[in-house]
C-alpha cells in the first residue's frame, strides 16, 4: 500500500508540480503584521500606517496595505532575498506596490500611476500584542 501512495504521490507530482511544491516562497520570513513608514524623507515627520501580509504556500500575497486590500500578490525567494510584490488602488487609480525582506526590516515602493509618483518606504514587524 506504502509503494502505491508513493507512485501515485510521484506521478501526480510530475503531471502538477505545485501538489509536490515544499517551498514557502519567503512566507515565513514575510507573513503577518507590518508598521509601514511613508515618510518622504528622513526629516519628515512620521506617517505611520499598517501592512498585513497574508502568503499561502504557493506564494499568493493577501492582506491589507495602507488600509486598502492587496490584490493580485506574489511571494518568491529572489537570489536569497524574501520579496513580494502586488497592486492596490483606491479613487486616484492604482498603486504597484513590491518590497524585499532586509535584515528586520521590508524595504520597498510603491508606484502611483493616478498620483504620478513613486514612493519609497521602509516597514518593521509589529510587536506581539
Amino acid at each position: 500500500m506504502t509503494r502505491v501512495f508513493l507512485t501515485l504521490t510521484l506521478a501526480l507530482s510530475t503531471i502538477n508540480p505545485a501538489i509536490a511544491q515544499t517551498d514557502d516562497h519567503g512566507a515565513s520570513q514575510l507573513k503577518g503584521d507590518w508598521t509601514l513608514d511613508l515618510r518622504p524623507t528622513n526629516d519628515a515627520p512620521a506617517y505611520i500606517k499598517t501592512m498585513k501580509l497574508d502568503i499561502t504556500p504557493q506564494g499568493v500575497v493577501a492582506g491589507e496595505f495602507y488600509d486598502h486590500a492587496i490584490e493580485d500578490g506574489r511571494a518568491f525567494d529572489a537570489k536569497g532575498r524574501a520579496c513580494f510584490a502586488f497592486h492596490t488602488s483606491d479613487n486616484t487609480g492604482p498603486y504597484q506596490t513590491s518590497g524585499c525582506r532586509v535584515g528586520e526590516l521590508i524595504e520597498g515602493q510603491s508606484w502611483s500611476e493616478g498620483r504620478h509618483f513613486l514612493l519609497t518606504w521602509t516597514a518593521s514587524r509589529m510587536a506581539a500584542k
